[in-house]
Parts: structure tokens; C-alpha cells; sequence
């Protein structure tokens, strides 16, 4: 009997599908990531937004992920997975000019609440995507790397945004660029060649058609952990400009936050191939929390720094960990609702961390802001050591 090493070398992980979808998850993130750490200063020196209207303005995208997304794992599990996804990732490119025609604070609103639809559904679409083209047996670790897009993305765009802010202080040139990179994204999965699914029937009416029931307990320790992200992620580039005096630095911030990612990822792969899910889930949420005490508790530039770059070793191992623990409670046909359901609970996290950081924000300060963050990752990583582990050992189907 061939041994399991065998096996996995004789099956190769980047095909040239998942190469495709990989990039063009990229390309997604780079897009997005290019606006998102400069919108908080974008507002306040165009419009002249406070620090709570822009938590509310910012928040009102993620409201609308959510919404579509139980809803885009349902539609990307039942019909033409790659038609859904050019669909998606179009809408969710072209609303990028969008943002060159507000030209009021309302207007903009409006841009942004909206395109948290198509980003939503584009997600969803293209990481079941991913999954579909990858082989059974390297799956665990395809579904690793394949976070790597995000975080490269993630390490980039928001250097590359702030080099170019600094440069030419013109906020028209990101957003015409951030839809040029996203085209091409579109471009890119428009090449893809997928194999026909074979239908399976399903029951008229499921819970389990649009949410994941089983991944309750996963998902409510995932809101958790976003909720800390949402609030770092938003108020990081104001934070650092008007306390510790940092101008460009929030880029390297990102920077060193990907790099943690990236390298977790790549040692936690093998692991990962392993089966040892629950082992990098546990690590993972470890690490990250004493990320967040760091940057809650020390107010200076080696702690805003270092902070990065422990989340990001935490949540590299966390993340595809989680992603996989929602696949593995999942029947194959239900790959779209377990994507999307993961993906609701980072929404409601970020969405949360977003609008009661704005908040704690305006009315005590920053600080009270961070270590509600700290509080909110406290309570998911207790509740994942006393519930969640358990749950998903008794409930997996492979």
C-alpha cells in the first residue's frame, strides 16, 4: 500500500485552476485592502466625519455582507459556481468608480453600504471555488494557502496605498486603481475551466441551506476574534497619527501584521496536513490574545509594532484552522453555506468591532477602545477551551 507522502506528491496542490482563483483572490483583497486602512482618514479630511460617524459609515458595508452572505452560499452551492462567481466579482468591481462619483457624505455612504453585497458574495463564490479545484487529499493544506492570497494582499495594499497618499495626496487615483486591479481579477477566473458538479438532491426548505447549524459554537468565538480585528483595523492609522505621532508607519503596521500571517501559514501547513486542526486553532487564538494585551496594555511604537506581528502569528494559525473545522462539519454539497457561515461570523465581528469601537472611541478615547478589543478575545478564546474544541470533535464527519 502506497504511504499517504506518496500520495500527496503525486497530487499536486497549485494546479493551474487554483492558481487562477488564488490570484484572483488577491487581486480581490489588494482592491479592497488599498482603500480600507485610508477611508477613516479619507473621511475625516474630505467630510469632516467625526470619529463615531465614521464607524457608522464604515460599518454599513459589512451590514450588507452579511445579509448576502448565507444567502451567496446557498446560490454558489445550487447553481453555476462559475458564473456566480463573474457575476459577483464584476458588481464587486465596478463599484469601485462609485467612489469617485460621491461627492457627498451621504453619497458616499450610500457607495460603501452597497458594495458590501457583491464583496460579500465575491468571497464566498471564489474561496468554494478554490476548495472545488483542489485535490481531496491536500485539501487541508490548499485551504491554508489559499488564506495566503488575503494576507499578501493585506501586507501590500495598504503599504502600497499609504506610499502613494504620501507621494500625490490623492485619494481619485487609489480608487481608480483599485478597480483596475480588480478587473483584472475578473479576467483572470474568467479563464477558469471547472468540471460540471453533479446535482445533489437537498430538502424544499433547510436551515443548513443558508447557515451552517452545526458551526453555531464555531461561528460565535469567530465573532470574537473579529470583533478585535474590526476595532485594530479601523482606528489603527488615526490611532497612530494623532498618539504615537505616526504618519506613513501604519503601513508597516499591516506589513509586519501580513508577515506574522504568512509565516504561520507556511509552518502551519504541515500541521494542518497532519489533521491536527484543533491543535492550530488552539495555538492560534493563544497567541493573538497576548497580541492584543500588547497593544491594549503598552502605548508605544515597539508595542504597536510587535502587536502586529503577534496577531498576525496568531491569526494565521487560527483562521485556516477555523476554516477548516467549518468544512469538516460540512457535507460536500454544503461547502458554499460552510464558507459563507464562517465568513458571517468574521462580518458580525468586524461589523461590531467597527461601529462600538467608533463609539468607545469618541466618548473615552483609543485606549478604552483597544482593551474592549482585549475583553471581546478573552471571552472567544475561553469559550473556544471550554466548548468549541469538544463540539467539533464530536460533531466532525471526516
Amino acid at each position: 500500500m502506497e504511504s499517504i507522502e506518496t500520495e500527496l506528491k503525486r497530487e499536486r496542490l497549485w494546479n493551474k485552476n487554483y492558481m487562477k482563483v488564488w490570484s484572483a483572490n488577491f487581486m480581490l483583497f489588494f482592491s479592497f485592502m488599498l482603500l480600507t486602512p485610508l477611508f477613516p482618514l479619507y473621511l475625516s479630511e474630505t467630510f469632516g466625519a467625526t470619529r463615531q460617524e465614521i464607524g457608522f459609515v464604515l460599518s454599513g458595508y459589512t451590514l450588507t455582507t452579511l445579509i448576502v452572505r448565507p444567502f451567496s452560499g446557498y446560490i454558489v452551492d445550487n447553481y453555476s459556481r462559475k458564473l456566480v462567481l463573474l457575476i459577483t466579482y464584476g458588481c464587486f468591481a465596478l463599484f469601485f468608480s462609485g467612489y469617485l462619483l460621491a461627492g457627498s457624505l451621504l453619497a458616499f455612504t450610500v457607495v460603501r453600504t452597497l458594495h458590501g453585497f457583491p464583496f460579500g458574495a465575491a468571497t464566498v463564490s471564489n474561496s468554494t471555488v478554490a476548495i472545488d479545484v483542489l485535490p481531496s487529499s491536500r485539501r487541508t493544506e490548499g485551504i491554508g494557502f489559499y488564506g495566503l492570497s488575503n494576507n499578501i494582499a493585506t501586507a501590500i495594499g495598504p503599504t502600497v496605498a499609504l506610499m502613494i497618499y504620501g507621494f500625490v495626496g490623492d485619494f481619485d487615483l487609489l480608487f481608480v486603481l483599485s478597480l483596475l486591479v480588480a478587473l483584472g481579477g475578473l479576467a483572470i477566473n474568467s479563464t477558469l475551466q471547472l468540471k460540471p458538479r453533479p446535482r445533489v438532491p437537498r430538502p424544499k426548505m433547510s436551515l443548513d441551506r443558508f447557515v451552517l447549524s452545526k458551526g453555531w459554537s464555531e461561528g460565535l468565538a469567530m465573532v470574537c476574534y473579529a470583533f478585535s480585528y474590526g476595532v485594530l483595523a479601523t482606528y489603527i492609522a488615526i490611532y497612530g497619527k494623532e498618539e504615537l505621532g505616526v504618519t506613513q508607519g501604519s503601513g508597516f503596521f499591516f506589513m509586519l501584521l501580513a508577515i506574522g500571517l504568512i509565516l504561520s501559514r507556511l509552518t502551519g501547513s504541515r500541521s494542518l496536513r497532519k489533521g491536527k486542526i484543533v491543535e492550530n486553532a488552539s495555538v492560534g487564538v493563544i497567541v493573538s490574545l497576548f497580541g492584543y494585551l500588547l497593544f491594549a496594555g503598552v502605548h508605544s511604537l515597539w508595542a504597536y509594532y510587535g502587536a502586529a506581528l503577534i496577531i498576525g502569528l496568531g491569526n494565521g494559525h487560527m483562521f485556516p484552522a477555523f476554516q477548516n473545522m467549518f468544512i469538516n462539519l460540512a457535507t460536500n454539497d454544503q461547502r458554499g453555506t460552510a464558507n459563507s457561515t464562517l465568513l458571517v461570523s468574521w462580518d458580525i465581528g468586524v461589523g461590531l468591532g467597527v461601529l462600538l469601537g467608533g463609539v468607545l472611541a469618541e466618548h473615552w478615547g483609543f485606549h478604552s477602545a483597544f482593551w474592549g478589543a482585549w475583553i471581546a478575545n478573552f471571552i472567544g478564546v475561553a469559550f473556544f477551551f471550554l466548548y468549541v474544541r469538544s463540539h467539533f470533535l464530536r460533531n466532525r464527519l471526516r
